[in-house]
């Protein structure tokens, strides 16, 4: 039966991989589990009847590899669920996460009820992502094992709340885990995410950026390109606010400054003109982004953020001893 206190037994560092639409598949998923960090992906990247199945034992089978050769233990992993009723699939793919006994099945939108009680049936754990309270208190009252802040600066779909007060208000309520998303890209944002009373930080933006994730080339040049001036909050792509890369905008034939105006709906882009998707034609991005500098592979963005994770540590422990000579009152 898996607990909070497992998932975190055997991670390098207390981080969840972002499970990114398109972006995370079973390439980036292994090298996140196989660095110490927990990697997921959505349900729905696996396009195909059969492909979740597939991924789940190949992702299972590469891990226990792994496992055998170094003699070292490779994080959980975990799948994304969108629980709402446009998700036809939702039956179907919970039965194969199910029947694959996934460690942690992340949940969206609606309330994760039948979810819930499906992964405690098998001893998974289900977190569900979150932009307010009102969300937040809906998830706490379906059982949920922990919750997802998605704060201000998150990449995809993100909310307006600042991660201090996100995190403090979900607290007076709610004692599962807590993880937070937004902008966070180095081993000092985890500490600070830990700071503030976090189970784990959330991290998706920066795998936008490694060598394993689904996404055009130029999706991840923009990426290291692009600093926090240049993300765009719109609901014109998806009928929902999120966090896109302005030159992904530009390049679709859209005044970016049109979108950020556009209303809490999807845009009609009438008659003749081609209709750019989310995702595929506009990226989507993280404040986060002016911390990337390159193209990496997961694994070396996942060893920074252990390194920086450990002298962030050190050096606020070291700051807190009382410095020689000096008395107390």
């Amino acid at each position: 039966m898996w607990t909070v206190e497992r998932l975190k037994a055997d991670l390098s560092a207390p981080v969840i991989g972002s499970p990114m639409f398109i972006a995370s598949g079973v390439e980036l998923v292994v090298a996140q589990c196989r660095a110490g960090i927990i990697g997921t992906f959505p349900a729905l990247n696996a396009r195909q009847p059969g492909d979740l199945d597939r991924w789940l034992g190949e992702i299972r089978s590469r891990l226990a590899a792994f496992e055998a050769e170094t003699g070292r233990k490779a994080a959980p992993f975990g799948v994304n669920l969108i629980v709402h009723d446009s998700n036809t699939r939702l039956a179907e793919d919970l039965d194969t996460i199910a029947r694959h006994e996934v460690p942690l099945i992340i949940t969206s939108l609606s309330a994760p009820g039948e979810v819930v009680r499906r992964a405690h049936d098998y001893g998974g754990l289900v977190f569900h992502d979150v932009i307010n309270m009102r969300h937040a208190r809906k998830a706490a009252e379906a059982g949920v094992d922990g919750l997802i802040l998605v704060a201000a600066g998150a990449g995809g779909h993100a909310g307006r709340i600042n991660p201090v007060a996100l995190v403090e208000e979900a607290r007076r309520f709610f004692g599962g885990a807590l993880t937070l998303a937004g902008a966070i890209t180095s081993g000092r944002g985890v500490v600070a995410a830990e700071a503030l009373g976090c189970d784990f930080a959330y991290i998706g933006t920066l795998f936008l950026a490694s060598e394993e994730a689904q996404v055009a080339e130029r999706h991840k040049q923009l990426v290291v390109e692009s600093t926090a001036a240049n993300i765009v909050y719109s609901p014109m792509f998806s009928g929902t606010h999120g966090n896109y890369l302005e030159g992904s905008i530009a390049a679709a034939g859209i005044d970016p400054a049109e979108a950020a105006r556009a209303e809490a709906r999807r845009m009609d882009f009438g008659d003749g003109h081609p209709k750019p998707k989310a995702w595929r034609d506009i990226y989507g991005a993280g404040h986060g982004v002016g911390n990337i500098a390159k193209i990496e592979p997961a694994g070396t963005q996942i060893a920074r953020i252990v390194a920086e994770r450990r002298e962030t540590l050190a050096r606020l422990a070291a700051a807190a001893l009382p410095q020689e000579g000096l008395v107390r009152a």
